[in-house]
This record gives C-alpha cells, sequence and structure tokens, in this order.
C-alpha cells in the first residue's frame, strides 16, 4: 500500500492540499500559486508604494507577504500572525461585478478566520501615513479579536 505523506502546506494551511503521493498538488492550486507569482511581478503603483512600507517589519515589527494565495484566491497582503489580509482597489472594485466577486471572496476569507481591509488606492497615493495608522489598528484588533 503506497504511503501517503502529510506536509504543512506553504503560507497558511489553506493554499496547497497534498494529495496521493509526495509533493503532487491539485491542479487548481498550482494554478492559483503561479498566478500569485505573476501577480508579484505586476504590482499596481499604490500596490508597490504600500509594500515599500510593509516589506521587512517596518510596521510595528509585523511581518507581511505579498500577493498570497489562500484558497482559490490572491490577497494583495497579508500578516499571517494575526491573520489579516489588505486589499488594495482602485476604480474597477466600484463596479457592480466586481464589488460581488470582493464580497464573495471577503465571505470567504472570514470563513477561514481572516481580517479583511480593503484601502482604495487614492488613499494610498494621498494619505499613506493615515493608511498605514489605519492598518496598524487593523493589527491591533485582528490580534485581539
Amino acid at each position: 500500500m503506497p504511503r501517503i505523506y502529510s506536509y504543512p502546506p506553504p503560507f497558511t494551511g489553506e493554499v496547497a492540499r497534498f494529495a496521493g503521493r509526495r509533493g503532487h498538488m491539485r491542479e487548481e492550486e498550482k494554478h492559483t500559486i503561479r498566478h500569485a507569482r505573476r501577480l508579484r511581478r505586476t504590482m499596481t503603483r499604490a500596490e508597490v508604494i504600500l509594500w515599500q512600507s510593509l516589506r521587512k517589519r517596518q510596521l510595528a515589527g509585523y511581518r507581511f507577504r505579498r500577493q498570497v494565495p489562500i484558497g482559490p484566491y490572491v490577497t494583495d497582503f497579508a500578516c499571517l500572525d494575526p491573520r489579516l489580509v489588505i486589499e488594495v482597489d482602485g476604480a474597477t472594485h466600484s463596479e457592480e461585478d466586481e464589488v460581488a466577486y470582493d464580497e464573495r471572496r471577503t465571505r470567504f476569507l472570514q470563513q477561514k478566520g481572516w481580517h479583511v481591509y480593503r484601502v482604495w488606492n487614492t488613499d494610498i497615493y494621498e494619505n499613506l501615513g493615515g493608511v498605514l495608522d489605519a492598518i496598524l489598528h487593523q493589527l491591533r484588533f485582528a490580534k485581539s479579536g
């Protein structure tokens, strides 16, 4: 009988579930990981600006990752310890179909125990300090709640 290996998946546990033989992931999980890698190479201007302030534990020592696959979705930024996801939204996120997609995605993430905080591109461009203060508040809220 073949031996089934159980490995902790990368990131948070919702990303990759190994099935059957060692090192094999389901095809949709491979697709999500490839998509996340693509998104890391093509971050928006607002995401790059925010990332420069979040990376290397610059915000109160919290460690963030960018373009993190969680289940079938790729989140813009995630802090694993308090389980906070930060989504950077542009103008397209105000269209009806995008709003519905974002709501489904938020429900999924919340069901998995994540707090979701959305930030508008314009807020990052015009008030980065305020955005970082709000993220810090969210981190403390997520950690306590």
